[in-house]
């Protein structure tokens, strides 16, 4: 009897538990760089098949940074927003009732239903700020 969860392979696998073990979002090619650094034989064209279903089963965030570059890590559960710092990388989850209720709002107000969104604030973080000051 089928569970309807697909199992993993081997190599499936160990992206999967990479990404559980970091909390740092990273290209494919920086997953593959991690995986061999740590003795995985996993070839980059298997990280980049398992970093994409792993996304359209939610089980991982997927970040498009303002340079257009896709970056992954483990998701946290619920709905959620970053902020990413621009220098750093530096990834901070926030809740955002004030963002859900414009998406509905502005949905609704075009007409649109069953509507997803995804936001991403793009800055400098404080750390990075201070560093660039002094």
């Amino acid at each position: 009897m089928s569970s309807g969860v697909r199992r993993l392979t081997r190599q499936q696998q160990a992206v999967s538990d990479i990404l559980a073990r970091h909390t740092d979002f990273r290209s494919a090619q920086g997953w593959h760089a991690a995986l061999l650094a740590q003795g995985s034989a996993v070839g980059l064209a298997t990280v980049y098949r398992t970093l994409q279903f792993l996304a359209d089963e939610g089980r991982i965030d997927v970040l498009r940074t303002d340079s257009g570059e896709t970056r992954y890590r483990a998701c946290s559960v619920g709905h959620h927003h970053h902020l990413v710092c621009r220098d750093c990388g530096r990834t901070v989850e926030v809740d955002a009732a004030d963002v859900e209720r414009w998406a509905t709002t502005t949905a609704a107000a075009y007409g649109f239903t069953a509507v997803d969104h995804t936001v991403e604030i793009f800055g400098r973080c404080a750390t990075c700020a201070a560093a660039a000051r002094g």
